[in-house]
């Protein structure tokens, strides 16, 4: 993985990973031992929806840029159906506090967006080649009066 595609991944898995923990910990103190396990499947979930899709997208753009948003459109409604699905067939559960497992999917994925769009806009990446430029200059010729 190039650099910057895993200072990306560093930059927006941490801070999620942070709300995911706190997390953990209040649905410990609100929910018991039940709680706790809710929220760190949702936290582990999030993360790994998240993490798995950024891998895809970046892959993508590096192998088929032409693909890059029509993969990323892909991905987000492929995210959804996975969670949508998993949703379902844990709805019932008495593994884990489905509340405290669905509250904390919500907040480690909002705090993955905002991270990942932050990490984004800081991101020094060139969108124009900027020897390409220069290389097609016109050559001055002749006297320079």
């Amino acid at each position: 993985m190039p650099s910057n595609d895993a200072r990306t991944l560093l930059r927006t898995a941490v801070p999620a990973a942070a709300v995911g923990a706190v997390a953990v910990l209040v649905a410990a103190l609100v929910g018991g031992g039940e709680g706790a396990l809710g929220a760190l499947v949702g936290t582990g979930v999030s993360l790994a929806f998240m993490g798995g899709g950024l891998v895809a997208l970046q892959r993508t753009a590096k192998r088929l840029p032409q693909l890059f948003q029509a993969m990323g459109l892909l991905l987000y409604v492929l995210q959804l159906l996975l969670l949508f699905v998993f949703l379902a067939v844990f709805k019932g559960t008495e593994l884990f506090d489905f509340k405290a497992f669905g509250f904390t999917l919500l907040a480690v994925t909002i705090m993955w967006i905002a991270a990942q769009a932050r990490a984004y806009m800081k991101a020094k990446i060139l969108y124009v080649d900027p020897d390409s430029s220069e290389a097609q200059k016109p050559q001055k010729t002749g006297s320079p009066t």
